[in-house]
């Protein structure tokens, strides 16, 4: 776009769907967690706020996935990570326009505060930081930090020597990895192992992540490990072309003790090496990114793994 470009701002309707999905597809952030067959299973939950933003040609520049909450505008409390998914055409002055728009838009809705979650940069299809010096430029505040590790599958990476040895030792056990077709087969692994050492409940519950692997087929993939013909351990991921992160990831106390999700990761990087270009092990941080799981993180990192962040941002209007 050209110099002082305007924007027309719209709320997301349900008639927007198909424009809404067919321009992700050739945005610069895409990410089927923006799709609104993915966004909607859980609709009932949040007061949703998503925007449109088209130039004075009518032609879709931008979208912000969003909620409102107590007169707090998120994006969007029920996805990992969402910022603005960009054309392609747009400059770095157009982000700042955007942000400069949006801001009025929202104060005029009575809107107090923006929660801004941006989309980590491994999943970029194109450089898509423009935000982030607009974050900057509106004064925003950086809150909240999580910390997440990856492999680039296309770069050297090596495993530690104790992983190299846990590995050879578990293919000689009986240890097998396998896809199965729905998630939900694997749920009383995840749902025990997230119970007993978390005290918490999977994201989803059985029936919806069996419906959002039916909606995504090829997005959404499960994986059971098996031990002395018992499942002992569980992975669900969420897969792009360029990233396969790994959503769930996790053994009971068998598992543990033949320490099977050495053999089940190798088995998912090595796996993802034929579709993806980035082996992302998700976050290792409690407390809005202030306390980092030691124990955790290095564990992934002996996969050769390193960090990228997650970051959130407020901005009072």
């Amino acid at each position: 776009m050209s110099e002082d470009a305007s924007f027309q701002i719209k709320k997301y309707e349900d008639s927007d769907k198909i424009i809404w999905n067919e321009f992700l597809l050739t945005c610069k952030n895409y990410h089927f967690i923006f799709n609104r067959d993915f966004m909607e299973y859980h609709s009932d939950r949040f007061e949703d706020c998503s925007l449109i933003f088209k130039n004075d040609k009518n032609k879709i520049m931008a979208l912000l996935p969003g909620n409102i909450k107590d007169n707090i505008f998120y994006s969007h409390q029920g996805l990992t990570f969402g910022g603005f998914l960009i054309n392609r055409g747009l400059h770095a002055a157009d982000i700042l326009e955007l942000f400069t728009q949006l801001k009025i838009f929202l104060k005029e809705k009575n809107i107090e505060k923006i929660i801004y979650k941006c989309i980590p940069i491994i999943y970029h299809n194109y450089p898509a930081q423009e935000d982030l010096y607009a974050l900057f430029i509106n004064h925003a505040n950086l809150y909240r930090r999580d910390i997440s590790t990856s492999i680039y599958l296309e770069e050297e990476y090596s495993y530690s020597a104790s992983k190299r040895r846990s590995i050879e030792k578990l293919k000689k056990n009986g240890i097998s990895c396998e896809e199965v077709e729905q998630p939900s087969v694997v749920w009383g692994v995840l749902r025990e192992v997230l119970h007993q050492h978390h005290n918490q409940q999977p994201v989803h519950n059985e029936i919806e992540i069996d419906l959002l692997k039916n909606r995504f087929p090829n997005n959404i993939r499960a994986y059971k490990c098996c031990f002395e013909g018992q499942i002992v351990a569980a992975a669900v991921t969420f897969e792009t072309d360029r990233v396969v992160h790994t959503q769930y990831l996790a053994s009971n106390n068998k598992g543990r003790e033949e320490r099977v999700l050495d053999y089940l990761i190798d088995f998912l990087i090595n796996k993802s090496k034929k579709v993806a270009k980035i082996f992302d092990f998700g976050t290792s941080n409690e407390n809005e990114g202030k306390f980092l799981n030691k124990g955790l993180i290095y564990q992934k990192e002996r996969f050769g793994a390193r960090a990228i962040v997650h970051d959130y941002y407020n901005i009072d209007l």
